[in-house]
């Protein structure tokens, strides 16, 4: 009995989704037809011109005095990051355009340059590219006799070792040095608020009577002695 049912339930659901899914299939059939014959030819022809303008660029390189391949010379398209380079027989391979710039270097010839011809018959260019030696003059080179035991003891004593980032900071973080700096440096626009804002307050706290003298006040006398030691008062 329960099979039964199962089977007319499928059967039911069939019976809905063929349908709906035929004329789904349809309209997509029908949109694909009319995109195939509705396409411009222009973009076919720029398609078709695109392909015809990719050229497969092999050949060998070679020096141009004994004719001996050149292993790891670099090929690179001007104007473009990417290129190859030469296997050990100097033989290489890129896919290039018609009307390129292909640029040959190594470090030891003097580089070249070549255009890819645009009247090329086919998507096939082969070259041999012979390169120049280039010749590289090194600066003058004095050697010097080894120093004595004594010279070495001597300019290694002598030779100044820089500061490394910790006594660096140790002197710039010195009390002496903050107070010189604190001296010379101008104030900055928050210090600057803040001293008169304390002043502000200092006025305001004493307002409607006598502010007080300090002449016997000890902690006063304290930070006059200790700021006369540390020499505040001298003539900068």
């Amino acid at each position: 009995m329960a099979a039964n049912l199962t089977i007319s339930c499928f059967n039911c659901l069939l019976i809905r989704v063929i349908p709906l899914f035929l004329t789904r299939m349809r309209k997509i059939l029908r949109y694909a037809f009319l995109l195939i014959f509705f396409v411009p030819k222009s973009v076919l022809a720029q398609f078709e011109t695109m392909q015809d303008s990719v050229v497969q660029l092999y050949g060998v390189v070679m020096t141009s005095d004994s004719l001996k391949a050149i292993p790891g010379a670099t090929i690179m398209v001007k104007g473009q990051n990417r290129g190859t380079i030469t296997n050990n027989q100097g033989v290489f391979s890129i896919v290039v355009l018609k009307g390129d710039i292909v640029e040959f270097t190594h470090v030891s010839y003097k580089p070249i340059s070549v255009k890819v011809p645009k009247n090329i018959q086919g998507n096939q260019y082969s070259l041999i590219q012979l390169m120049v030696t280039d010749t590289v003059y090194l600066p003058a080179t004095i050697i010097k006799a080894k120093p004595t035991r004594e010279q070495f003891e001597r300019d290694f004593v002598n030779t100044p070792v820089p500061d490394d980032d910790i006594s660096i900071a140790r002197k710039n973080n010195d009390a002496a040095t903050l107070r010189a700096l604190a001296a010379v440096l101008p104030a900055d626009g928050r210090e600057a608020v803040n001293k008169q804002l304390r002043a502000q307050s200092a006025k305001l706290y004493y307002a409607g009577q006598q502010p007080p003298i300090n002449l016997l006040n000890p902690a006063a006398w304290n930070e006059f002695i200790k700021a006369w030691k540390r020499g505040d008062f001298k003539k900068k």
